[in-house]
C-alpha cells in the first residue's frame, strides 16, 4: 500500500524579473510541519546585465531559509547584515515582529554570465515566538552535518535527525535533509523522522509501491514511520517536515501570523513605511493591491 497521500507539482510563479516553481503553499496542503512556503529557483542561465534584483520587502512571523545549488545572492537587511550566500551554505533570517531585506546579484557578478539555482523556504514560528526581535544566521558549507550511508550522501540542512543537529537556530521540531544517490538504493528512514513528512525530488526519480515519481514535485507521506522508498541512480531529494503547530497560520504576501489582525497591522505598517530601513537602499516593493 502506498504511503503517499498527496502529490504537489511545481507551478510557475513570477516574482518580478525571475520565474520560480512554487510548491508550497498548495490549496490541498497549506503546510508540512512548520514549513509554509517552498519555491524552487531556476536553474536559470543569466547573461551579462541580467541580474536578480528583489528590492527591500518586509516579513513577519517566519524564518526564511535560502539554500543554493548554483550561483550567488547578496542578502542585505534592516539589521545591517550584508551576507553573500553561495552553494551549500545556509542563510537563515528570522523575521519575528518584522524585518526588511533585499536580494540581489552581487556587484562582482553583475556584468558577466551567471547561473542561479536553489531553494527559498519559509518556516512559520511558534505562536509564542512570532513577535520576537528579528535576527540573522549564516552557516558555511562545512558547518552543515554531512555523512554517507549505503552509498547515499546525507546533509542535515536544518533541524535534527539521525542523531545529528544542524547549527541553524530553528524554533520548533523540524528537519530539512538532502539525500544524493549515485546508484539505485532502497531508503528506509521512517524511524528517524517525526511529525509530517514530505519529499521534494530535485533531479532523478524515486519509486514507492511500484510507482515512479519524476522530479519537480513534492510527495507528502501519510505516515512518517512508513517512509520507505527507492532512490534511482543520480537522484537528489530533499526531505522536510516536523511537528505541526496546533493553530492555523494565515499568510498574506510576505507575512505569516496566527491572526488576521497581526497581518492587517503589518500591511498598514508597510503602506506607511513604518518598518525599519536598509542602509543605502531607497527603493522598495509596494504592498500588493
Amino acid at each position: 500500500m502506498s504511503n503517499i497521500s498527496l502529490i504537489i507539482e511545481e507551478r510557475p510563479h513570477d516574482i518580478g524579473n525571475f520565474m520560480v516553481g512554487r510548491l508550497l503553499p498548495f490549496r490541498g496542503k497549506r503546510m508540512v510541519g512548520p514549513f509554509i512556503f517552498l519555491d524552487h529557483m531556476g536553474p536559470a542561465c543569466m547573461g551579462e546585465y541580467q541580474n536578480i534584483d528583489i528590492p527591500p520587502h518586509p516579513h513577519i512571523g517566519l524564518s526564511t531559509l535560502t539554500y543554493l545549488f548554483e550561483g550567488s545572492i547578496m542578502h542585505r537587511d534592516s539589521l545591517g547584515v550584508e551576507m553573500e550566500i553561495k552553494p551549500g551554505q545556509v542563510n537563515w533570517m528570522t523575521a519575528g515582529k518584522g524585518i526588511v531585506h533585499s536580494e540581489r546579484t552581487p556587484q562582482y557578478l553583475r556584468t558577466s554570465d551567471k547561473m542561479l539555482h536553489g531553494l527559498q523556504i519559509w518556516v512559520a514560528m511558534p505562536k509564542e515566538l512570532e513577535g520576537i526581535d528579528p535576527s540573522f544566521y549564516h552557516a558555511s558549507e562545512d558547518e552543515i552535518p554531512s555523512w554517507e550511508k549505503d552509498g547515499v550522501s546525507y546533509k542535515l540542512i536544518a533541524g535534527t535527525a539521525f542523531g545529528h543537529e544542524s547549527p541553524v537556530p530553528v524554533y520548533s521540531k523540524l528537519f530539512l535533509l538532502e539525500l544524493k544517490s549515485t546508484a539505485e538504493t532502497n531508503i528506509c528512514i521512517g524511524p528517524e523522522l517525526f511529525g509530517e513528512v514530505a519529499i521534494y525530488t530535485l533531479e532523478g526519480s524515486i519509486e514507492n509501491d511500484g510507482n515512479s515519481y519524476e522530479p519537480k514535485r513534492i510527495l507528502v507521506a501519510k505516515q512518517d514511520e512508513l517512509c520507505e522508498f527507492t532512490m534511482k541512480e543520480n537522484t537528489s531529494i530533499y526531505i522536510f517536515g516536523g511537528e505541526p503547530f496546533p493553530e492555523e497560520r494565515f499568510i498574506y504576501w510576505n507575512f505569516v501570523a496566527t491572526s488576521k489582525e497581526i497581518i492587517e497591522e503589518a500591511k498598514m505598517k508597510w503602506k506607511e513605511q513604518g518598518f525599519p530601513k536598509i542602509a543605502g537602499e531607497t527603493d522598495f516593493v509596494p504592498l500588493p493591491s
